[in-house]
């Protein structure tokens, strides 16, 4: 563990260290009670995690090099991708129910991804864990965390189309991630059931989930059952920008299913050190993990929170992160268009090259994804519907720093 590791965290204030730092100050100890269980209302039955063995991630790039698996670009050749566009100036609960119904009945609906019966899982975006505090006191469901007003939207909606079994799912930071957000009380108003990603539980063992043929870096994933076994996977993700990946939304989100202690360096690490791997390796391995991630788990209905967020960065650990107020919300059925879609939201290219804005530390995972057959992220493929995307533009600051 690095010298980072013994800062108190109760002493250190989060924004003036960088997330690395504060996960590490955090990691520890977050790690011993994810792994025991979070003993939270609604959430799937805790026990001990299964000890049995699991096919280790194979034919992965090392840390500090560029990946080295073959990759023969696909064509996307599914149909003409759809974004809806709304707008919301708060979280009041009727508001964000009424917003997100009009996106999805300008999609077409949800039936055709939500059937009488089906078991859904809602991947949300909480990062961070609890000790993160936004500065100036802001809320952190209002900063850095997605709202669970939005989540509570999507879940009755999927209800209301005829998901029997509602899970909602991530890789949590600390014990007290889902009660603290809202998450727990969600949750029971949904009839749903909360799962920490970093255990097996509801299950005994976890799955080897491939990635397919061309895949960047990983050619499987270790990853909770629950996620191959659910007819529909919805991830909800927070607007905003990312120092490692440029731009964080629906598909960067997926970064949360992989369970911490499969894909760290070390078992002190409090985060996935393996996935950043070493310096010379950052530019290339978190953009393609992305890409992997969401090969192995496809998303089929991607909505993004940008009702109130920060920007400059991903989080109050970020050095010049504020809160800002897009009041915008989108959804779509091809995550890539939805995330391409907000990247044009924010002001920038979804197509641009890094170190161009957006992607000044890394390359685009838009493009990467474009070139596995993802969908696409050129706007001229992509309709849009509800309010133009023009109309909610808003300059985003880029994180230039962490």
């Amino acid at each position: 563990m690095d010298d980072h590791a013994h800062k108190d965290p109760s002493t250190t204030p989060a924004s003036q260290i960088s997330r690395r730092e504060f996960l590490q100050v955090i990691g520890a100890a977050a790690a011993g009670s994810l792994l025991t269980g979070c003993g939270l209302n609604n959430l799937a039955p805790t026990g001990t995690a299964s000890t049995s063995p699991v096919t280790p991630a194979t034919n992965v790039a090392p840390t500090g090099t560029a990946p080295t698996s073959p990759v023969t670009p696909i064509t996307y050749t599914g149909p003409r991708p759809l974004v809806a566009i709304a707008q919301a100036n708060s979280y009041d609960r009727t508001l964000i129910r009424q917003q997100v119904q009009e996106m999805f009945d300008k999609l077409g609906g949800v039936e055709d991804i939500v059937g009488p019966g089906d078991k859904i899982a809602i991947k949300v975006n909480l990062t961070g864990g609890v000790g993160a505090l936004p500065q100036n006191g802001e809320p952190a469901t209002e900063y850095h965390i997605l709202h669970p007003e939005v989540v509570r939207a999507v879940g009755e909606l999927l209800r209301d189309a005829g998901a029997k079994e509602l899970y909602i799912v991530e890789a949590v930071s600390d014990a007290q991630s889902f009660p603290q957000w809202g998450f727990t009380d969600v949750a029971k108003s949904l009839d749903a059931t909360l799962v920490d990603l970093n255990q097996s539980l509801p299950y005994p063992d976890f799955a080897t989930v491939p990635v397919g043929a061309g895949y960047y870096l990983y050619e499987n994933f270790i990853l909770n059952r629950l996620l191959e076994e659910v007819d529909a996977f919805v991830s909800v993700a927070k607007f905003k920008s990312h120092c490692t990946a440029g731009v964080t939304f629906s598909m960067k989100n997926l970064v949360g299913i992989a369970p911490v202690r499969y894909y760290r360096q070390s078992p002190q690490d409090g985060y996935r050190t393996a996935f950043h791997g070493t310096a010379e390796g950052k530019n290339t391995r978190i953009p393609r993990i992305i890409v992997d991630l969401n090969r192995a788990r496809p998303i089929h209905l991607a909505v993004i929170d940008g009702v109130s967020t920060c920007e400059g960065g991903e989080g109050p650990w970020n050095i010049n992160t504020k809160q800002v107020k897009p009041g915008v919300l989108l959804a779509g059925k091809n995550a890539l268009a939805t995330d391409a879609v907000a990247t044009s939201v924010m002001g920038f290219d979804p197509t641009s090259e890094g170190p161009e804005e957006p992607f000044l530390q890394s390359d685009n995972h838009l493009n990467l994804a474009y070139q596995m057959g993802l969908g696409t992220n050129r706007l001229d493929e992509i309709d849009t519907v509800g309010v133009k995307p023009e109309g909610v533009r808003i300059p985003f600051a880029p994180c230039r720093e962490w």
